[in-house]
């Protein structure tokens, strides 16, 4: 990590039809976020809530029951301007933050959201899908899901899956176990004795 850089580890929850079948113009909105904010690899600030969704406020049964929420947790949450506001904070205070997600869809549907709600985008900095360098780095073929990564690592994630703080601390979990893989992979090899020394000149001069 570089020093004194913000990384942001962001994690949302959303709305999802019922069926395959979406209702007309629907979209994916934001229902619950988690945000853990470090810097110089200690975790500055976390941060959780629901978010009342605008286009299509109520919940499907579909959506309740994957998520475990209910609608007057959701109907309490905030207004998704505040969730930009909050998010436009983080970065003031850090511009250029680093944002790491795990997979790509958090960064869609917010950018998404942003330009269907006509409000700016709140990131200047660089977008980190996690998932894609977890699959470069161990050469998979396919993506894995947040939870089977961190158990592959013989770890367990944080909470509950599908919490979007929960997810938002196992996602960086992760990335520290993953960038300490890649140090370690970047040491080079302990030089040997026969490294250190000239060992024909030591033989020259026993066999004198």
């Amino acid at each position: 990590m570089e020093v004194d850089h913000q990384y942001l580890f962001i994690d949302f929850e959303f709305t999802m039809p019922e069926g395959k079948a979406r209702p007309e113009g629907f979209y994916p909105e934001i229902v619950e976020v988690g945000i853990v904010s470090v810097i110089n690899d200690k975790i500055t600030r976390r941060f959780s809530s629901f978010v009342s969704p605008e286009r299509f406020p109520a919940l499907t049964e579909r959506c309740k029951t994957f998520l475990n929420i209910t609608q007057e947790q959701v109907n309490g949450g905030m207004t998704f301007r505040d969730l930009i506001h909050l998010l436009s904070e983080f970065e003031q205070k850090h511009p250029g933050s680093t944002i790491v997600t795990w997979g790509n869809m958090d960064m869609k549907v917010l950018r998404n959201t942003c330009l269907k709600a006509d409000v700016k985008f709140p990131f200047s900095g660089k977008q980190l899908d996690l998932s894609m360098e977890y699959k470069r780095f161990f050469g998979d073929q396919n993506q894995t899901g947040l939870w089977k990564a961190v158990q592959e690592y013989g770890k367990q994630g944080t909470g509950k899956h599908h919490r979007a703080l929960d997810d938002a601390l196992t996602t960086y979990n992760i990335f520290k176990l993953v960038e300490e893989d890649k140090r370690y992979l970047k040491k080079p090899e302990p030089t040997t004795i026969g490294d250190r020394i000239d060992l024909s000149k030591v033989f020259d001069k026993f066999a004198l």
